[in-house]
């Protein structure tokens, strides 16, 4: 087998895999159905979609220490069932209120809330819960192949999303049928889960109950300052410069005047690149620092430059270079993660990360969306392309000071070894 798709010699791994891309390819359609129907709700507002992406993400930033601590107290595999099934009911109700022509937009932002709540326990745990079906010389791979399926889902969902929508009549109730189709799509993880042997998972020892554990996660990463760096990083590119889903859709609106179609594929050049980076991180066997410093930095000045695209073709042709240094800077941050943290505390510092990476869009997503309603789309992508790059150079350079060292050396310093088991480096 060739060593991009090694981590499917085990048959867990498979099940685990074919249900993401079910179910990714289900929420990627809804995303960019909810966005439509936003759209149609609020005559093309950018601050209405910025407030739905914001809440949507907004569980991640409030509840990221508890759930990540449900995910080192709880076996994983009837956790990640259990959260599955909380995504598929607001999936559900807002796909059966667009159908009948009764959601407002009000209803979105609740049940995009709800949607964030199962999201934001499922995270750490599926984060978390790929160290314990494969062996740890695969994590880095399985990893990468997360983000290929992640990505091939993303490549299919948009444009099919658009497609359909078009084909329904382009209003909100043909956004409800899409978002239909994501509620069902939760079943295939549920059932790849129940069917996987117990037997062949390396489960740690379930963190005990006690006073102190958030606490703890916090002093394992505090203490680390590569890890920390690998935040910042992540904050930066996650708060000002991944919000595509928000400014794709203002773009092809406000700037190009397409349609849902067009808008679909929009998401489908996006995971033409970002599936070549996935398999590109799958074949990688050690990650260092600097790529993901690098990759960050690749990244926002390509969203810069998207902004100053002159037409829709060109804006398009750019987005799968996009993709591609953005799950570069993914995928090698969540493996670094995942490489350097000892398996008792790993739930606790993913859901930390996810709650850094993902928890920055509720206080972006709203701010992007304010700035493309007063100064116009390109705005959304100039200006989250610089900050993207300021904050990763900030955070570079502080890390460096921090080390007493330039960032030449920073960049040849070799890659701290994990903490030796149960050791809180």
């Amino acid at each position: 087998m060739s060593p991009t798709f090694r981590s499917l010699r085990n048959p867990n791994y498979r099940l685990y895999a074919a249900g993401g891309v079910v179910s990714n390819t289900g929420t990627w359609m809804q995303r960019v159905a909810q966005d439509w129907l936003v759209l149609q709700l609020t005559a093309n507002s950018g601050a209405a979609l910025g407030i739905t992406t914001g809440l949507q993400f907004l569980p991640f930033l409030l509840l990221g220490p508890f759930s990540g601590l449900v995910a080192d107290r709880m076996p994983k595999r009837l956790l990640l069932q259990i959260t599955n099934v909380a995504m598929a009911v607001p999936a559900l109700v807002l796909g059966l209120l667009a159908v009948t022509g009764t959601a407002q937009v009000w209803h979105v932002y609740v049940l995009a809330f709800v949607l964030g709540l199962g999201a934001a326990f499922d995270a750490p745990a599926r984060q978390s819960f790929v160290s314990e079906i494969v062996e740890p010389a695969d994590l880095t791979n399985a990893v990468g192949l997360n983000s290929a399926s992640f990505n091939a889902a993303r490549l299919v969902g948009p444009g099919v999303a658009g497609l359909l929508i078009a084909a329904f009549g382009g209003g909100a109730a043909a956004t409800g049928w899409v978002i239909l189709i994501n509620a069902v799509s939760y079943v295939a993880p549920v059932l790849a889960l129940r069917g996987m042997d117990p037997s062949q998972l390396d489960s740690p020892a379930l963190t005990h109950r006690g006073p102190g554990a958030i606490r703890e996660g916090f002093a394992y990463v505090r203490a680390r300052s590569d890890l920390l760096l690998i935040l910042a990083i992540v904050f930066s590119a996650g708060t000002f410069g991944l919000n595509f889903q928000m400014t794709s859709a203002l773009m092809a609106t406000e700037v190009f005047d397409k349609g849902p179609m067009q808008y679909g594929l929009l998401g489908t050049f996006l995971a033409v690149g970002s599936l070549s980076g996935a398999l590109l991180a799958a074949r990688r066997e050690l990650v260092r620092q600097r790529l993901v410093i690098w990759a960050g930095i690749v990244f926002g000045a390509l969203v810069t430059l998207s902004g100053l695209m002159p037409s829709y073709l060109t804006f398009a042709l750019l987005t799968p270079l996009i993709g591609l240094s953005a799950l570069t800077l993914i995928t090698s941050a969540n493996a670094y993660m995942q490489v350097h943290t000892d398996a008792g505390v790993r739930g606790r510092v993913m859901a930390l990360y996810m709650m850094i990476f993902m928890g920055g869009t509720p206080v972006g997503a709203p701010v992007i969306g304010w700035i493309g309603e007063a100064f116009g789309a390109r705005w959304t992508l100039i200006l989250g392309g610089l900050l993207t790059i300021a904050g990763i150079g900030v955070a570079s350079l502080l890390f460096a000071r921090s080390k007493g060292a330039t960032i030449a050396e920073l960049h040849a310093r070799p890659v701290p070894q994990p903490a030796a088991p149960g050791q809180l480096a």
